[in-house]
């Protein structure tokens, strides 16, 4: 009887990013999905074509999620630096899923909610219609890797993640000094990749901002 229901696309999606919560998208599968829901393969392929299309379906219902209420305050820069941390926010909480956005984009509605105000913004800063382009595609490309590379981390189990940094303490601490002089010099204050994520988030934003502002007659 239960494999006889149909299942919403909604209900899809929100099972599929259960599912990611707690698996990558590399042994996410099309199969365990309909097996979670209690159906077969084919009854998904009728919403989806692919996975890679159900997830960036996935991607795209967490931006239109991140952006549900959103609106615009400040100048040009204030408005995109609250954009970036709204998505990092979003993804943070579903960490898999970032790494899918990173990989796979998307061009659903949440896509373009997104699209549509980092476009916005750039041409409240008075930024030459010619530059806009360029500019959007740095930013979007900036701040998907970034989300892509903090989520990285963040799905790491407590153990992964001790045991990373046990073998970063001895790359850097044992680094012999003759072959790696300048590693053994900054040894003690080079900091593992996980370390303070949000400042560097934040400052490599800002860097990329100001450059904009650099291009604004």
């Amino acid at each position: 009887m239960t494999g006889r229901r149909r299942w919403s696309t909604e209900e899809i999606l929100d099972t599929a990013a259960e599912l990611l919560r707690t698996s990558d998208a590399e042994s996410f599968s099309v199969r365990k999905l309909a097996a979670a829901l209690g159906t077969d393969s084919s009854s998904l392929y009728r919403h989806f074509r692919t996975k890679t299309e159900l997830l960036r379906a996935v991607a795209d219902r967490t931006l239109e999620d991140a952006m549900e209420g959103y609106r615009p305050e400040g100048d040009w820069q204030e408005r995109l630096m609250g954009l970036a941390l709204r998505l990092r926010e979003a993804f943070a909480r579903q960490p898999q899923i970032a790494a899918v956005w990173g990989r796979y984009a998307s061009s659903g509605t949440g896509s373009r909610i997104v699209m549509e105000e980092v476009l916005q913004a750039l041409r409240a800063a008075g930024l030459p219609e010619d530059r806009i382009p360029a500019a959007y595609h740095r930013l979007v490309i900036l701040i998907s890797a970034l989300i892509a590379a903090e989520a990285g981390v963040g799905t790491l189990s407590p153990e992964e993640r001790e045991q990373g940094m046990e073998l970063f303490r001895v790359a850097v601490l044992g680094a012999d000094p003759e072959r790696f002089p300048a590693l053994a010099h900054f040894a003690r204050d080079v900091q593992p990749l996980g370390a303070d994520r949000r400042a560097a988030f934040l400052e490599l934003f800002v860097a990329q901002l100001t450059w904009i502002e650099g291009k604004i007659p």
